[in-house]
């Protein structure tokens, strides 16, 4: 053997004691090694098995998942247990500290929020729980609620618990557009006592309003069920409500203002109730023809022509009427029917002189009852219908304002989404 090969076996020989003493090492070697492990592993599991035996039954379910960032405002928060009941349950808000005030189920089996939580905000939720034998158990969980960059809202009308005309359309309003129409249409449910078939009609992406093909019933009860959380929009934009409203639909309720005749006739429940001499728009600014919902109710307000584009050279208004008594708007663009106390008495019945309101023959002050206008404004609900007739102006649109009467049942039908 030469120099070389006798070095290199050798190496060869002193790597093989070394690999043979390292497995020896990390192996544990001897029998008595060998038992102390056994020992160590024996004695680990009794201490995770006393451990298991001490555990409580109860489990803690907190919804939604823990980490979420686009909770729902309604929904979110709940606390369950099983094989269990709540002890206690604390919900803050996380960056203030203000605790969110819930309830615990009688069988103290779930808890949640009393009310809605707020919008782009982080809770932090902290649960006790006991099983049959006393023994405790606890959870944690935050979570974030949806955004308002990530929401949309429906802004609606009439009001939960209104009485109101019979024209009255349920007509929701978004905050942000809706691409998703039939989602959306879907989630929000109409329905009446009468019976009568209800159908929703987009007028925007932004509006939707509801109605059956004629008047609702009178002395009927119309429910709305927004049932939006969680509900797209659009990409990324969901809904964040979960209300029903109920109304009252009134007496039936309808006028006609008759412009060439100068007069106005208001009929309840079929019937003939009053007759007023009134004054309509002037040729110049004609009144609109058609059905038109009363949307709102002020007993004095403000009418500026610079307001609808009734302006003098100057660029002012051509009239500014700060306290025009008994006002109920008609339509978005300005039409309102309304009390008149600056017209000499003679015009009612005899001319139309107004920029397309309907005037009725009323004192400055609004506070004579026995004025046309106070009669008027006093028997009027929100929802009751004005027909106007035989202007010489067009039909009005039936998106302006709550007036949608103004298209035929099949072509209301088809600006549905479902």
């Amino acid at each position: 053997m030469t120099v070389g090969k006798h070095r290199r076996g050798i190496a060869a020989a002193a790597a093989l004691l070394s690999g043979v003493l390292t497995l020896t090492a990390c192996g544990g070697g001897d029998a008595s090694g060998e038992e102390g492990g056994e020992k160590k592993a024996d004695s680990q599991s009794k201490v995770d098995q006393a451990a298991a035996e001490d555990a409580s039954a109860a489990r803690i379910a907190i919804s939604p998942k823990d980490g979420s960032d686009d909770a729902s405002i309604n929904s979110a928060g709940k606390v369950t247990v099983a094989d269990g009941k709540l002890v206690e349950v604390t919900m803050t808000a996380s960056a203030t500290g203000a605790e969110v005030a819930g309830t615990l189920s009688g069988d103290g089996k779930s808890w949640k929020p009393d009310g809605q939580l707020e919008r782009a905000t982080r809770y932090e939720i902290r649960a006790e729980a006991e099983d049959a034998e006393g023994r405790e158990a606890h959870e944690a969980s935050s979570f974030t609620t949806v955004s308002p960059e990530n929401s949309f809202i429906g802004y609606f009308t009439p009001d939960d618990g209104n009485t109101v005309g019979v024209g009255m359309p349920v007509s929701v309003n978004f905050d942000k557009p809706v691409e998703n129409k039939a989602e959306v249409q879907k989630a929000i449910d109409v329905n009446s006592s009468s019976g009568q078939e209800v159908v929703g009609h987009w007028f925007s992406d932004t509006r939707i309003d509801f109605r059956p093909e004629d008047y609702w019933q009178a002395g009927s009860e119309v429910t709305l069920d927004l049932d939006l959380d969680g509900v797209e929009a659009s990409s990324g934009v969901s809904g964040v409500q979960d209300k029903t409203v109920t109304f009252q639909v009134g007496r039936s309720q309808v006028s006609t203002v008759d412009v060439k005749a100068k007069k106005m006739t208001v009929m309840r429940d079929g019937k003939t109730v009053k007759t007023f001499p009134i004054s309509a728009g002037s040729a110049e600014n004609p009144t609109w023809n058609g059905e038109m919902v009363i949307s709102e109710k002020f007993e004095e307000t403000r009418m500026n022509g610079a307001t609808v584009g009734f302006t003098d050279d100057d660029g002012e208004g051509e009239y500014d009427i700060k306290d025009v008594p008994h006002a109920m708007r008609l339509s978005t663009s300005g039409t309102f029917i309304h009390g008149n106390y600056w017209a000499a008495d003679s015009i009612f019945g005899s001319a139309n002189t107004s920029h397309g309101c309907v005037g009725l023959n009323d004192v400055k002050g609004a506070d004579d009852p026995a004025q046309d206008g106070a009669w008027f404004f006093e028997n009027s609900l929100i929802g009751d219908v004005v027909v106007v007739k035989g202007s010489p102006d067009k039909e009005i649109e039936p998106s302006n304002g709550l007036n949608g009467w103004n298209m035929s049942w099949a072509d209301w039908q088809a600006g549905s989404a479902i």
